[in-house]
Order: structure tokens, then sequence, then C-alpha cells
């Protein structure tokens, strides 16, 4: 591998992951807030041990992500007040708008998973072989 993953590195990994798994097994139930509210607290501490408390800081603060800084944390205020729905929309619309950047270097390191590489370009070549590529 290019790179080093620390032991804080890979405790944000798993934090992440959680993060993730709850907020999906909220949304599951119904939008159910409190494993809202636990999904998003485990992913924002995950995303701060990743990239550490300064990159974070930047990465909210940056001028140019205001707009996916403001959706998120006015969805986050969305959940607390009791409105899951728009909380969550506006939530991931806020990570998406935040994280887009992120998108080819995630994209480079899930095709050098084996199994998981293998199984995202697998539609790709059916698309390659169906436009005639």
């Amino acid at each position: 591998m290019a790179y080093e993953i620390d032991e804080r590195k890979k405790i944000g990994f798993g934090l992440i992951g959680f993060g993730i798994f709850f907020t999906f097994l909220a949304i599951i139930l119904f939008f159910d807030r409190g494993l809202l509210a636990l999904g998003n607290i485990l992913w924002l501490t995950g995303v701060t041990l990743l990239l550490g408390l300064q990159s974070t800081w930047k990465l909210f603060t940056n001028r140019a992500n205001y707009k996916g800084s403001i959706c998120f944390l006015l969805g986050l205020f969305f959940l607390f007040v009791r409105w899951p729905i728009v909380g969550i929309i506006l939530e991931i619309y806020g990570f998406i708008a935040l994280f887009s950047g992120f998108w080819p270097s995630v994209k480079v390191f899930l095709y050098q998973i084996p199994v998981v590489g293998w199984i995202i370009q697998y539609p790709l070549m059916i698309l390659d072989r169906l436009k005639g590529g």
C-alpha cells in the first residue's frame, strides 16, 4: 500500500461505518430520532478522527463548502426539533455538497479492494460492451 493507516484512522473508519449503519437502520425504522442522532454523532466523530480536528474544521468552514456545511448543520437541527425526514434530506444534500471533491479518490480506493473493486467495475464493463466500446 502506498500509505499507512494508523490506529486512529482505523477507529475513524469504524466509527464512520457504524454511523452509516445506525443512520440506515434509523431510516428503515421509520426515521427513529434516537438512532439518527447516534448515527450522526458517530459519523462526525469518525470523520474528525480520520481527517484530524484542524482538517475537519477547514473542511466545514471553507468558503467553497459553505452551502454543504449549512445544509448539513441545518439537517442536524431539524433532526433535533423532530422533523427527521426534512433533516435527513438536508443532511444528504449537505454530505454530497461537502464531499463531492473526494469522490475520485474514493473511487480509486474502492477499485483497489479485491472483491469490491471487481463488483464496482463489472457494471461499467457491461455498459462499455453495450456502447460498442
